[in-house]
């Protein structure tokens, strides 16, 4: 199992009661093994059951899970099919688990189809609610892709590897690596408890053989993991089993909790443990990360309030070094998933692990920029940071590099640490501003740059030439907004090429206004279109009331103005239903304009039927509904002003 998931693990099993079997008794024995969240026991056991064609749904499921948990996603899937060909009705659970699972072997159809049953079986709770708001995350995460650069670190080994942080030129991170003199065992992976490690990196980005970080004082016989350093690199948060001062704290329902301590360093050595008042026996508390000022404390944890299997909160770090009372960091981050390993990066952005939204499979990194106010978006980072398996504690840095674990196949380990690079990719968004009627050139027009939430990014001016640029990032989402006085304003949509390039948008801008003189339709003049009436109708809709009140406006703006409304109808029924049936159009448009404040006196109009068709859609013709629609209009001629 790897050790991430033991943080929360065995708040997860499931116990079911057992059939009688001539395997009982084995079965009985990986049960107990199971209970205790010995899962590479339980494994063996029932795998080699099952192997001799023995078949029980409680196996199947025990198996998926206990694979589930262990974080080998595509073992669970095996067992979760099984599963589900005898028995399709399951808990909700087994659903989002099996979801997971599925992606991790590229099925991802039959995943999107199973997070459908758990959004009806669920109660339409977080994760269901974030798969149906979402559902074509699979296009997101394939634009959010791309950006980054993945290689081996050059510091695994043939056990769990992972969870990295940067002190000066030193890589520290947490490993299960055999340690000389210590021969301790832990019996849910297997291997050795994990201890901080430490790497130096080269001037050419190698990293070193490492070795022990922090000796005795910091690593003990039991798990520590997840170093953060402060600023002057003289403190150290990290993540440690219920254990200090050579003491086993107290045991809870055969759980040894996690807990997070700091260390601080004096004389070159790194000493005076300390537990942090935040803990509890009575729940985990793992993955510290610090913001920018050093000021705030960031971790993950299942306490009391929590609205997942984990969820991440934050704490004030006081004058004295002492915590503030935890926050939860709410529903904007946190589901009713695993949030864990929360990293604040250069530019203050909260990236984390998460498997409770939409991703690629298993825990998947996500970044929200954070804000006074708190948190704003939630976006998955894409591959290849993010894989069908499990992918977490990554970190970036103002240079571009960073780290990320992940267990992914083609690792070494059972997680595996890997150098992050951002891949420099430069677009540019550039165009012409032109009048749409008269192809001029405009310069010195206002253009912005948004983002797909239509937040304003960057501002310029078109030059003399009528040339905008703005520097963008690839394969985004953008609009860009052109503003002149006399003009309409106008938004164009655009999305970036995904390679080293420009991104060409001409923008024609149409002029806001006209001359009036009788005989013009204001629609026309002022670019209001057609008044629709739905077939065989004579009610406003909700559209033509939308163009009614520019209409109005018009008219209380120009109170001179006099108009005649012309009402017309497509050419299906006969001449004399359509005739009928345009003047009552004529006549309810006109007293909707009466009833909102125009003169009568100032308006006429009359129906003119199918007379004058704007296409070829006369009688016998074959047309679209679109087509006809085009005919079914009010027109607003001006008789006087």
């Amino acid at each position: 199992m790897k050790i991430k998931n033991i943080i929360f693990s065995s708040l997860l099993i499931v116990v079911l009661f057992q059939h009688g079997y001539s395997q009982k008794s084995q079965i009985a024995a990986a049960d107990k093994k199971y209970e205790k969240s010995y899962y590479v026991d339980a494994i063996a056991t029932y795998e080699r059951i099952a192997e001799k064609g023995y078949k029980n749904e409680n196996m199947f499921l025990k198996l998926g899970n206990a694979n589930y948990f262990n974080a080998e996603l595509q073992k669970a899937e095996k067992w979760y099919t099984e599963l589900y060909k005898m028995n399709k009705e399951q808990e909700p659970e087994f659903f989002y688990r099996y979801s997971q699972s599925l992606k991790s072997v590229g099925n991802y159809s039959k995943a999107n189809e199973m997070m459908e049953v758990f959004n009806k079986k669920s109660g339409n709770e977080r994760r269901a609610q974030l798969y149906v708001d979402n559902k074509n995350y699979l296009e997101t995460i394939k634009a959010n892709s791309g950006r980054y650069a993945v290689e081996d670190a050059g510091v695994n080994s043939a056990n769990s590897d992972f969870g990295s942080a940067l002190l000066g030129n030193k890589l520290v991170f947490a490993s299960a690596r055999p340690v000389a003199g210590s021969s301790k065992v832990f019996n849910q992976t297997k291997e050795s408890f994990t201890d901080l490690f430490e790497s130096e990196i080269g001037t050419d980005g190698k990293l070193a053989e490492p070795k022990q970080f922090g000796g005795k004082e910091i690593n003990s016989v039991f798990h520590e993991s997840s170093p953060v350093f402060t600023k002057d690199g003289k403190t150290v948060y990290f993540t440690r089993n219920n254990y200090n001062d050579g003491k086993k704290g107290k045991i809870v329902k055969d759980v040894m909790v996690l807990k997070l301590y700091k260390a601080t360093l004096e004389n070159g050595s790194w000493g005076n443990v300390t537990e942090l008042s935040i803990n509890s026996n009575q729940y985990n508390v793992a993955n510290p990360a610090l913001s920018l000022d050093n000021k705030t404390l960031y971790f993950a944890s299942d306490m009391p309030g929590t609205l997942g299997q984990s969820d991440l909160f934050k704490a004030t770090i006081k004058a004295d070094g002492s915590l503030d009372t935890p926050v939860n960091l709410g529903k904007g981050i946190n589901t009713e998933g695993r949030e864990s390993f929360p990293f604040v990066s250069f530019d203050n952005k909260l990236y984390f692990a998460t498997d409770g939204r939409p991703g690629l499979g298993g825990l998947d990194i996500y970044v929200s920029k954070i804000e006074d106010e708190g948190f704003r978006g939630v976006e998955n980072v894409g591959a290849p940071i993010n894989s069908p398996q499990d992918d977490f504690a990554f970190s970036i840095q103002n240079n571009g590099k960073g780290f990320v674990t992940s267990n992914r196949t083609g690792g070494k380990g059972g997680d595996d640490i890997y150098k992050v690079a951002e891949i420099q990719c430069n677009q540019k968004v550039e165009g012409l501003i032109t009048d749409s009627e008269t192809n001029q050139i405009l310069a010195n027009v206002k253009v912005s740059l948004l983002n797909e939430k239509f937040e304003l990014l960057k501002e310029s001016k078109s030059d003399d030439k009528g040339q905008y640029s703005f520097d963008a990032e690839c394969g985004k989402k953008y609009y860009v907004r052109a503003e002149l006085d006399k003009y309409l304003t106008k938004e164009t949509p655009v999305i970036t090429g995904t390679s080293n390039g420009t991104t060409n948008v001409p923008i024609a801008i149409e002029k806001a206004g006209c001359t009036l003189v009788v005989g013009s339709d204001l629609a026309k003049c002022f670019g209001i279109k057609y008044t629709y009436f739905d077939l065989n109708k004579t009610a406003i809709t909700n559209e033509a009331a939308f163009e009614l009140e520019k209409i109005l406006d018009v008219m209380k703006q120009n109170t001179k103005i006099k108009i005649d409304v012309r009402s017309h109808t497509d050419s299906r029924h006969t001449d004399k239903y359509n005739q009928t049936l345009s003047d009552n159009r004529a006549k309810a448009t006109i007293d909707w304009l009466v009833k909102n404040g125009v003169d009568a006196s100032r308006l006429t109009g009359k129906g003119y039927g199918e007379s004058q068709l704007l296409n070829k859609c006369s009688d016998g013709v074959q047309c679209t509904e679109e087509e006809h629609q085009a005919n079914r209009r009010s027109e607003f001629i001006v008789v006087a002003f």
